[in-house]
């Protein structure tokens, strides 16, 4: 039998819960090989004698190590240790030697001179249709509260409420930058951050001092729709490449750079938005090869990195920027909930020390002790063990969802299983237009939305993306049969291929 007495150890003295201490050194156990896949755990009445806690607290324990993937329960047999253990492996696209930020970029960025010296509601019983939201019914709130009010008790809580950096709390920075390096491949300081409200804002101010009346930028044919109207804001003049199975076709924008100075390219490389694709090896090297010959800004935006179903991620972009080209964009409220106005902007030094004085003239500063908050709750472990659980629940969520469509509209709909991300996209048979789709569909009290959004580029693709992942099993089932019932109101013979 496994030493489990001498090798767990439990302090009531910490602030964290028993259940969790157990749980943790659980997974240390499997990490260090200690405890192998396949192995069968004590009983938890067992467990707890040897102990001596409450068997509600090894239960408590047993189901934390279930949602976060690392045990498996089989009815009549037992917990076992998961024989797939949630560990991500990452997958570096070349060898790069480990060098830190450049302190200058690689591109020519226009500073405003002139600025520094200055100082649609919801209807209750509609169910909406997203483009891939969380579901913030599963948000953390209860540890995100312990830490906020532990923080507010503090008697230092003043120097938390005055004027801080525009850069964003500097602890908070400092726990991202060890985050993102650990997480993504990055090789970055704190000053290389500036912590944002959410990454439109980042966005927003890439823009400003990137662009300006007829500068070029490169976006996909599809789009994300926020981008192109934030592009389009600044005058600048959007030229779309294609967007296939593998992504941004890169070979389209090496042809523009060798006619016309391409000033930026923004891409959503993990998961292309609307059309969840991946951006292939071959292309990304072959994209930030091009922006270091010409000069030009990557503005990558990677806005659901932390969830891939079938495959380990592929580091982004930003992870192999030797030359300071590329501008990375994130947020942590995509993943936990959007109420929590917390995103970032990695660039190279001297490109996030102008974005945080632009950003000082419409956003003086953060929300400091909810940054604050949100470094203990990275540090501690607490966004890695939800990211785990999301994951587990999501994938669930999108194999089902993606069943029903298929049986039940197989005939109207197609589409490709996503690898990662909250949502799906798919093409209506052309029998059919969203637009009579959507009119029809608001008789049956569902909302689907501005389907037009993703066709800025007037392609008739008479395509949509629809999120999963903010719905549970009843409603997956419950927006499946709205759109059953709304294609067949339409009456229309739906075709088995097309």
């Amino acid at each position: 039998m496994f030493p489990y007495k001498t090798s767990l150890k439990l302090s009531k003295c910490l602030k964290e819960p028993l259940y969790l201490q157990l749980a943790n050194q659980f997974i240390l156990l499997i990490r260090e090989g200690k405890l192998l896949p396949g192995t069968k755990l004590v009983g938890s009445r067992t467990l707890a004698d040897l102990l001596k806690v409450h068997r509600k607290t090894i239960v408590a324990c047993y189901e934390e190590l279930l949602l976060q993937g690392w045990v498996e329960s089989i009815p009549k047999k037992g917990t076992f240790v998961n024989k797939n253990l949630p560990l991500i492996q990452k997958i570096a696209l070349v060898d790069v030697t480990k060098t830190s930020k450049k302190q200058n970029s690689g591109f020519s960025f226009y500073e405003n001179e002139n600025l520094l010296k200055k100082n649609a509601e919801k209807r209750e019983g509609v169910m909406y249709i997203n483009d891939g939201t969380s579901d913030t019914r599963l948000t953390p709130t209860e540890e995100i509260a312990r830490i906020y009010r532990k923080l507010a008790s503090k008697k230092n809580i003043h120097t938390f409420l005055d004027y801080n950096s525009t850069k964003g709390n500097i602890k908070l920075r400092e726990v991202l930058a060890t985050y993102l390096n650990n997480s993504r491949g990055l090789k970055i300081t704190k000053e290389n951050i500036l912590i944002t409200r959410g990454s439109q804002m980042g966005m927003w101010l890439s823009s400003q001092l990137l662009l300006k009346e007829n500068d070029i930028v490169v976006v996909g044919e599809t789009n994300y729709s926020s981008a192109d109207i934030t592009f389009q804001y600044q005058k600048a003049q959007i030229k779309r490449a294609s967007v296939d199975e593998n992504g941004l076709v890169i070979d389209q924008i090496e042809k523009l750079c060798k006619k016309q100075p391409v000033k930026a390219v923004y891409v959503t490389s993990h998961h292309h938005h609307p059309t969840t694709v991946t951006l292939s090896a071959e292309r990304r090297i072959h994209l930030l090869n091009l922006a270091r010959k010409y000069s030009f800004a990557i503005i990558e935006d990677d806005y659901d990195y932390d969830f891939n179903y079938d495959h380990a991620p592929i580091l982004p972009l930003a992870s192999h920027d030797t030359c300071g080209n590329v501008i990375y964009i994130g947020s942590v409220c995509k993943t936990v909930a959007p109420v929590f106005r917390i995103g970032y902007l990695v660039a190279s030094e001297d490109f996030v020390n102008e974005a945080a004085k632009l950003r000082g003239y419409i956003d003086r500063q953060g929300d400091a002790l909810l940054e604050l908050t949100f470094a203990e709750f990275i540090k501690s472990g607490d966004l890695d063990r939800h990211i785990r659980k999301l994951m587990k629940i999501y994938l669930q969520r999108r194999d089902l969802f993606c069943k029903l469509l298929k049986e039940e509209l197989g005939g109207y709909f197609q589409f490709n299983i996503p690898k990662g991300g909250m949502a799906i996209w798919g093409y209506l048979n052309k029998e059919y237009s969203w637009y009579e789709v959507s009119k029809e569909a608001r008789k049956y009290q569902l909302e689907i939305g501005e389907w037009q959004r993703y066709d800025l580029a007037n392609k008739k693709h008479n395509a949509i993306r629809i999120g999963f992942a903010s719905y549970n099993e009843e409603e997956i089932k419950l927006l499946v049969d709205k759109l059953k019932r709304t294609f067949k109101s339409i009456k229309k013979v739906p075709i088995k291929h097309f």
